[in-house]
């Protein structure tokens, strides 16, 4: 019987060990960050996403695996910030028009027409003491908001030229899912449809839609270009996005992972606002080489035509918005 007693226990120490081990395996496993977007890999936020990736790896050190998910891979457009919300994801970039549904208003004075004269003028707003203010408000919709992405400003499309507000009577002209957006549509005569990013496309190519507005990188990553004979740079609106977690999955990181995150989190934002402009140039002309698109420019009087076809949006808009909100970004971007 004692010959018996050293291997039983060798055995229960080795047991033992193996079963710190395995604890310990499991307490090394890295933290997962599902992070979902509609967009092409390509298009500034999609590179950015991956900025963010591999920043965040590096920085934690493998403590973090950040899982991108282009494309609508995983949610379209009206799906992801209920699974931000439900744990189903832990990241998204939403335009900012997608927090109107959640009664977050504010943010649709983002969509208003004409209402940042410049990037500079839009950094003094997203940077600012409004930027955060308006991120806090998501806070009691379990949301907690990182950052703002640019994409930049965007242009106008159909399969005739699009020089004068008259030109969009009739028009069946595909929006986000913004009320500030259709407004703007209605208000130049259009009939604004809503539809996903990832069904935009398909609908300019069976005319569900005559035509569309977006950042020339969304027209070209998803080539809405060969859909569309002609394409008008109005610069007339902004598209951008905020970087947004879910709240109970942030919170609950360790805070010195927490704060390493928050610095992959600048940098990948200051290499986003350095890239999108480019990105932007880069996918104008790439749609000019394809040869199946007019690009035109508006003159000084052709923008002024716009800008005062535009007007009532902001007079329609301003009990939904927050007339104190749009005046405040107004004050800050210099448009007031």
């Amino acid at each position: 019987m004692k010959r018996c007693a050293l291997p039983i226990r060798l055995l229960a120490v080795l047991l033992l060990a193996g079963a710190a081990h395995g604890a310990n395996a499991q307490s090394r496993a890295p933290i997962v960050i599902k992070f979902s977007h509609v967009v092409a890999p390509d298009t500034p936020k999609g590179r950015a996403a991956e900025r963010f990736r591999q920043l965040a790896e590096e920085m934690t050190g493998g403590r973090v695996r950040v899982e991108v998910y282009p494309n609508s891979q995983l949610y379209k457009d009206r799906e992801e910030l209920e699974a931000l919300q439900l744990g189903a994801v832990q990241m998204l970039a939403p335009s900012l028009a997608k927090f109107a549904p959640l009664g977050v208003r504010e943010f649709e004075a983002f969509d208003l027409p004409y209402i940042f004269p410049s990037k500079a003028a839009l950094y003094r707003v997203t940077e600012g003491r409004i930027g955060r203010e308006l991120l806090r408000r998501l806070e009691p919709k379990g949301i907690t908001g990182l950052a703002y992405w640019d994409n930049g400003f965007k242009i106008m499309s159909a399969n005739k030229p699009l020089l004068a507000p008259a030109d969009f009577r009739g028009l069946r002209m595909r929006i986000q899912a913004s009320r500030v957006l259709d407004a703007q549509m209605r208000t130049l005569g259009a009939q604004p449809l809503a539809l996903a990013f990832s069904d935009t496309a398909p609908a300019l190519r069976d005319g569900v839609v005559q035509g569309t507005e977006n950042t020339p990188s969304n027209m070209y990553t998803q080539g809405m270009h060969a859909y569309q004979r002609h394409l008008t740079v109005s610069n007339h609106g902004y598209l951008g996005y905020a970087v947004i977690v879910n709240k109970k999955f942030w919170d609950g990181l360790p805070r010195g992972l927490r704060r390493t995150l928050e610095r992959a989190m600048q940098e990948a934002t200051a290499y986003e606002k350095a890239i999108a402009q480019r990105t932007n140039d880069e996918a104008l002309e790439k749609i000019r080489q394809a040869g199946s698109t007019t690009i035109h420019r508006l003159s000084p009087q052709q923008q002024a035509q716009w800008r005062r076809a535009m007007q009532p949006v902001y007079t329609q808009m301003d009990a939904r918005i927050g007339r104190d909100v749009v005046r405040a970004i107004r004050r800050e971007a210099g448009t007031d």
